[in-house]
């Protein structure tokens, strides 16, 4: 077994890693953050229609390239590298999958060819105000009306909420958990943008009364569904805070060569030399978690659930302590928030709470191996 990439997929890396330092350099990053949309819909367009990777994942009869996940966590990988600024994750991790693994045939030949085209910005919904990741979490109530649904109810810390086209719901039903389709302009739909410490991923609270929704796969089976998809994202998630750890190695151990102190380069101190290589080997000992769970992910094998929260727990503390390490090693000038070892820092603490922190995850992963 080879969990070495392919030449393929090395030149998918590169040409994503030079496409996002020309679209998504620092300057950018902070341009958009401070803008409600969060993203540069000219570069979203770009990504699609030059790049295909909207369509990475989506099957090719629905206008994708058909890849598999591997792939994908090439791309996540240099996406958290650069810290990039748009709804990729929410519309292609989050609403492609849920799709891709509805087992709905219409709603994946309706929906899926605008997600591939760029043209649909879409997202998951099913967090609440409870702040709960798991199936007791979801409160919201869907009511059959006519040959439709209408559900009421609120959301919480939706990615790219305020902005999506299309949002994927989880409601309960008298069958159980099902998943929705909400139009972005949908009738009784309220989205409000919230404050967030990691502007570079936006969320928004959405609420709905008496909202009309199409019901995606079978009533009563959504959290089967749902419960995968949330494995694919933890392990989409632990590839771009690899992608993010890794640069903060990389901005760590290039500071400590240029930053002169009592004469010699600080790197040459003890100290200094200690803290690079406990980030070396936390940095590549996420990258082996998160890419063997990609593997995992690309075959939807049996090790799946356990491995994917086994990344996420890692993964999430490697690049926080390899982000607050950047920002010590740098000093006084990591302190300040024109450094963008902030940024790096906001992603790291939000990333990791994303989807349940460490301690959720290795309860999960208990649970989940029987112990």
């Amino acid at each position: 077994m080879n969990f070495a990439f392919s030449e393929e997929q090395e030149e998918l890396r590169r040409i994503v890693r030079q496409f996002l330092e020309t679209k998504s350099s620092e300057a950018a990053v902070r341009e958009q953050m401070e803008t409600e949309r969060g993203y540069d819909e000219a570069v979203w367009a770009q990504m699609a229609e030059q790049m295909g990777l909207q369509g990475l994942i989506v099957p090719e009869e629905h206008g994708g390239s058909g890849f598999s996940y591997v792939e994908l966590i090439v791309v996540l990988e240099e996406m958290g590298r650069s810290l990039l600024c748009a709804p990729y994750f929410s519309t292609v991790v989050l609403a492609a999958n849920t799709l891709i693994h509805s087992g709905d045939d219409a709603a994946k030949a309706d929906l899926l060819p605008g997600i591939a085209s760029g043209e649909t910005v879409a997202t998951l919904a099913f967090t609440e105000p409870n702040g709960r990741w798991d199936e007791a979490g979801i409160e919201m109530t869907a009511t059959q009306a006519g040959d439709g649904w209408t559900l009421d109810g609120t959301k919480m810390f939706v990615l790219d909420g305020h902005t999506a086209d299309l949002v994927l719901v989880a409601a309960r039903t008298s069958a159980g958990v099902s998943l929705f389709s909400v139009a972005g302009d949908a009738d009784g739909l309220t989205r409000t943008p919230l404050a967030t410490m990691d502007q570079t991923r936006k969320q928004a609270k959405l609420e709905l009364s008496g909202t009309p929704a199409r019901l995606v796969g079978t009533d009563g089976e959504g959290w089967a569904v749902l419960e995968r998809v949330l494995d694919l994202a933890a392990v989409g998630l632990a590839a771009e805070q690899v992608g993010g750890a890794q640069m903060c190695l990389d901005m760590s151990v290039e500071y400590a060569k240029v930053r002169v102190q009592f004469g010699r380069p600080i790197g040459s101190f003890q100290a200094i030399k200690h803290k690079c290589a406990d980030m070396l080997l936390e940095v590549e000992s996420a990258k082996s978690a998160a890419y063997y769970a990609g593997w995992c992910a690309a075959e939807l094998n049996d090790e799946l659930p356990s491995v994917a929260s086994l990344a996420k727990a890692y993964c999430s503390e490697a690049y926080f302590h390899a982000a607050a390490e950047n920002i010590q090693i740098h000093g006084g000038i990591g302190f300040t928030w024109e450094h963008p070892a902030h940024l790096y820092f906001k992603r790291a603490k939000s990333s990791e709470l994303l989807f349940g922190d460490p301690t959720y995850h290795r309860e999960l992963l208990a649970q989940r191996i029987g112990l």
